[in-house]
């Protein structure tokens, strides 16, 4: 194993043992609660969205599942909250990242998740490979686009 990839590994693990926005807040005014599963390995997650206005204010979630779904969950929500800051992100540029996201876990290697995009994100690019996996990765960033959907 590379240094590269022996170092995406302790990062998806951290994520998976230490995660960021795990525990469902209060419902907001505008918020939508989805809950996403994986049938082909038993993946859950139940993910809640609040907008304020053309904002994502805040996502927090709850799962249990393998750690390429937990820590894609962690990462996601780590990831808002770093280029978010305080007033969150717009809501045009979340989804630009859960399109982004999808088209690179799609192509089995030949598009990786640029690091100063996804931050830790980046390290599921290896997922794309293999494409039993990609489900996994992709379940809590599929949950939050259908709450931006309902919210």
């Amino acid at each position: 194993m590379s240094g590269l990839e022996s170092l995406y590994q302790e990062l998806i693990l951290d994520h998976a043992k230490n995660r960021r926005g795990f525990g469902l807040a209060e419902p907001g005014a505008h918020s939508a609660t989805i809950h996403q599963r994986n049938p082909i390995c038993g993946d859950e997650i139940t993910l809640r969205v609040d907008v304020e206005g053309d904002r994502v204010a805040s996502v927090t979630w709850e799962g249990a599942g393998c750690s390429i779904s937990q820590s894609s969950a962690s990462m996601l929500v780590a990831l808002l909250q770093e280029d978010g800051g305080d007033d969150g992100m717009p809501t045009a540029d979340v989804e630009a990242l859960i399109a982004q996201f999808r088209e690179a876990l799609r192509s089995r290697g030949k598009i990786p998740l640029d690091e100063e995009t996804f931050a830790d994100a980046a390290a599921l690019s290896g997922v794309s490979k293999y494409t039993a996996r990609v489900k996994c990765a992709m379940l809590a960033w599929v949950a939050l686009e259908e709450g931006l959907r309902q919210a």
